[in-house]
């Protein structure tokens, strides 16, 4: 008899949360905003509407780079009995960073495979610098991963956009050799999507096959499509994703009903 039953795999469920931008002083505050008790808002909102299956956290996760502020960042994912992937950003401190992961559920890994997925992390971090650069090493290694696990849809996530999003200010600091990584990505027809932080807003965007994504930051949001630094009224949030193993996924932003705080629209950057 033939058997017409299907089997139904459930997708792996990512919450993709950046630019927290936590100080040593846990009450810090970035344009306004106490960004600790932003995050805290934010990991309220995740976990309410679904629990992740693990938490992609992608750059600028402190502000000062103290390790004081990771102390404060673990203790807030502490919250998620999932994986926490961390990526470095271009206001971290690497070392610091480093010291906080791979402790408790926070992890400073390369890649992972899992859900019938390949996640890769890689780090876009110029030393002193807004901008961002991938380096022939870290082309190397995202290349070398790809090519081991070709059977897997990949998903590539790293803190500095790869392509300009139309913002002046913001792309003066994208990564500088996108021929590079677009060159390998290429390559590796498995790449489903390539995600970010860095720019405190959404993006999309469609290259071939792959789709393009940015996120809202926990704190401040910038204005889409500004010349100069600029701010957008318009709450925090993270990105959801669910994965499934035949390579297709589907992804959305959620927000918080509104801003946490007062922003002080008087800074002109930071």
């Amino acid at each position: 008899m033939e058997d017409n039953t299907k089997i139904i795999h459930k997708p792996l469920y990512v919450a993709q949360i950046t630019d927290t931008h936590l100080y040593a002083d846990p009450h810090g505050r970035l344009l306004g905003l106490d960004t600790r008790h932003c995050l805290q808002q934010v990991i309220d909102l995740t976990l309410s509407i679904q629990a992740p299956d693990l938490v992609i956290a992608s750059g600028d996760l402190a502000h000062d780079g103290s390790p004081q502020a990771y102390r404060h960042l673990h203790r807030c994912f502490s919250r998620f009995s999932v994986p926490v992937y961390c990526l470095p950003g271009n206001h971290d401190e690497a070392v610091a960073l480093r010291a906080n992961s791979e402790c408790g559920r926070l992890y400073n890994s390369r890649s992972t495979c899992i859900g019938g997925w390949q996640l890769l992390f890689l780090d876009s971090t110029v030393t002193d610098s807004e901008g961002g650069h991938l380096a022939a090493t870290e082309l190397d290694e995202l290349d070398t991963a790809l090519a081991t696990h070709p059977d897997l849809p990949a998903l590539v996530c790293l803190h500095h956009q790869p392509v300009r999003i139309g913002s002046r200010w913001l792309d003066t600091m994208a990564v500088d050799n996108p021929k590079a990584f677009f060159d390998i990505i290429d390559r590796h027809p498995q790449v489903r999507a390539v995600i970010w932080g860095h720019v405190h807003q959404t993006f999309e965007q469609q290259r071939k096959d792959v789709r393009l994504l940015s996120t809202p930051s926990t704190c401040v949001q910038f204005l889409p499509d500004s010349k100069e630094f600029a701010v957008d009224m318009v709450p925090p949030g993270y990105r959801w994703l669910e994965l499934y193993p035949d390579g297709t996924f589907k992804t959305g932003v959620e927000r918080l009903q509104m801003i946490p705080g007062e922003i002080d629209l008087g800074t002109r950057g930071y």
